[in-house]
């Protein structure tokens, strides 16, 4: 039988989940070298490269990866064996790290994360927002399981994971009850000059906005750009601009932030996305999130 070296295996997982060998040498109280000799040390045993360079990072090859999720797994069981030995509760909540794309609105968050949150104390969630790159390249390096975007996976990323359409929802145009009264006649023409509230550029859904201008032949007046839809909504609630948001929460908005509904886009749609490092996902509160989509998104 082959022996595996657990003090080895410990550096790599500890390399992986640090984001690198300084971090994990800071973290072990460690030189450098000494944790790059013991990564290698593994890398001999198992007779395959477990890490590669990726710009100035270090990331796990295909190899890696795989070795990475049984490292997980048994430290995570010898924790639990440490703690039955030593009479404390068992039956860890499986811990979920779910990425947040900023042009999610919370509103769709909170419906997509409800079939997870209601597993009750089996799964532990942790959510993280941030730009959809960033978050790409924590999926990578399994900082993060699941990505809740309003894309899917920009081809040519180098990431290696699978877009799994959670669901969709027409758009419709909203703004404080003065706003809508005084741009209703003639719509959409009426958008002409209205001070309009947008998503940043580079979002799907400010692409497909401005698609639709064009279309019309309407030049807005764009008073604001916010990467945040819930800002956006705050600030629209004092009547600075009419905005976009998906029509299946057009009742919430209007009831939350007291504006009302101008009209729908014709043609526009918004999508929303989980995008995973498996095509066939076995991760309880992920499967729960896409399963659960359909009524999120209906």
């Amino acid at each position: 039988m082959d022996w595996l070296n657990y003090h080895h295996l410990y550096y790599f997982w500890l390399v992986v989940r640090e984001g690198g060998v300084a971090a994990a040498a800071r973290r072990l109280r460690l030189a450098h070298p000494t944790v790059s000799a013991q990564v290698k040390l593994l890398e001999d045993a198992l007779g395959e490269p477990l890490l590669m360079r990726q710009g100035r990072n270090v990331v796990p090859t295909e190899v890696g990866r795989t070795v990475y999720r049984y490292a997980d797994e048994i430290f995570a069981l010898g924790g639990e064996l440490v703690d039955t030995v030593r009479g404390r509760p068992t039956g860890r909540p499986e811990r979920l790290v779910v990425g947040i794309a900023e042009a999610v609105p919370k509103l769709i968050a909170k419906r997509l994360l409800g079939p997870a949150l209601a597993l009750g104390r089996s799964v532990s969630l942790v959510c993280r927002e941030d730009k959809p790159e960033r978050l790409f390249a924590a999926l990578a390096s399994h900082e993060v399981d699941v990505v809740l975007t309003d894309g899917p996976l920009p081809s040519g990323s180098g990431v290696k994971a699978f877009n799994h359409l959670l669901g969709e929802s027409g758009v419709v145009v909203l703004g404080t009850k003065a706003l809508v009264k005084r741009h209703r006649k003639r719509f959409p023409g009426s958008l002409a000059d209205a001070p309009m509230l947008l998503p940043t550029v580079g979002t799907d859904l400010r692409r497909g906005i401005d698609a639709w201008f064009d279309v019309l032949g309407v030049r807005p007046d764009v008073v604001a750009e916010f990467d945040d839809p819930a800002l956006l909504k705050v600030i629209a609630q004092d009547g600075a601009g009419l905005f976009f948001a998906p029509e299946v929460l057009a009742d919430e908005v209007c009831a939350q932030y007291g504006v009302t509904v101008l009209g729908r886009v014709p043609g526009l749609t918004e999508r929303f996305y989980a995008i995973s490092p498996e095509r066939r996902v076995r991760n309880a509160g992920v499967a729960a999130i896409c399963e659960g989509a359909r009524t999120a998104l209906g």
